[in-house]
């Protein structure tokens, strides 16, 4: 039976730290785009988004980033800038993204999805075979 919660909760990305990883023994982070690392529709990462990339990249760690988001062209232009691979148009929670980027960079037994979406990220995490960790939906600060 597969079940729909979440492995461990963060209030932010921020929260899963270096130290975070390596304690967990976590070498490949698949994370979601929108919603997850940046709000919806920001064309650009902020610099706090690419300093904790470059924090977990830093410390061993790869990053994927497989995104649901259909504008193909610019989910590659964010992720080239941060320095990380992706996949757009995922179709979460299919699961084949993620699996194909486990056998590229990665194991299932160290092998994290980071999301905010219970019925997307959670559940590919679930079919993939993989520990799921969540986020709280991020939202601009005004």
């Amino acid at each position: 039976m597969i079940t729909l919660k979440a492995d461990r909760y963060f209030r932010r990305y921020e929260d899963v730290t270096p130290t975070l990883l390596k304690k967990e023994n976590v070498k490949l982070l698949i994370c979601d785009l929108d919603n997850t690392l940046r709000v919806r529709r920001e064309k650009e990462p902020s610099e706090e988004l690419k300093t904790w990339v470059k924090n977990i990249l830093e410390n061993g760690v790869r990053i994927v980033v497989v995104s649901n988001n259909i504008y193909k062209k610019k989910t590659k232009h964010f992720c080239k800038i941060l320095g990380v691979p992706c996949l757009a148009f995922a179709k979460k929670p299919y699961h084949m993204g993620l699996i194909k980027n486990i056998e590229k960079y990665g194991e299932k037994s160290t092998t994290v999805m980071l999301g905010d979406k219970i019925t997307t990220d959670v559940l590919a995490a679930r079919f993939a075979g993989v520990r799921a960790w969540r986020v709280q939906v991020r939202k601009k600060i005004l």
